[in-house]
């Protein structure tokens, strides 16, 4: 059993940047691909970033690529999600999850189906 508690979210203004936060409770932390999605209010939850669990492969959105950056820490147990040049429409709940596998790839990142935990969220809001 993973529990993942996601920090780091706020306002903004267009064009800033936050570095979201996922703690992940375990000692196996490296043993799970870890991901980031989010869901803004009367939309589904949508994929933005997903790493392998010793951190070495990463996969985008390709309309976040070049903003965002997913990365992790596996001695602190952390995955982060800096993002830079943030516009109102990336305004959502920011979800972290992980997955009982060290790899995905393709529709395995992408589905949130693929993920066994989940944490609360965070919000960010971007005002323009």
């Amino acid at each position: 059993q993973v529990q993942l508690v996601e920090s780091g979210g706020g306002l903004v203004q267009a064009g800033g940047s936050l570095r979201l936060s996922c703690a992940a409770s375990g000692r196996t932390f490296s043993s799970y691909a870890m991901g980031w999605f989010r869901q803004a209010p009367g939309k589904e939850r949508e994929f933005v970033a997903a790493i392998s669990g010793r951190g070495g492969t990463t996969y985008y959105v390709d309309s976040m690529k070049g903003r965002f950056t997913i990365s992790r820490d596996n001695a602190k147990n952390t995955v982060y999600l800096q993002m830079n040049s943030l516009k109102p429409e990336d305004t959502a709940v920011y979800y972290c999850a992980a997955q009982e596998r060290p790899y995905c790839s393709g529709y395995g990142c992408y589905a949130p189906r693929e993920y066994d935990y989940w944490g609360q969220g965070t919000q960010v809001t971007v005002s323009s």
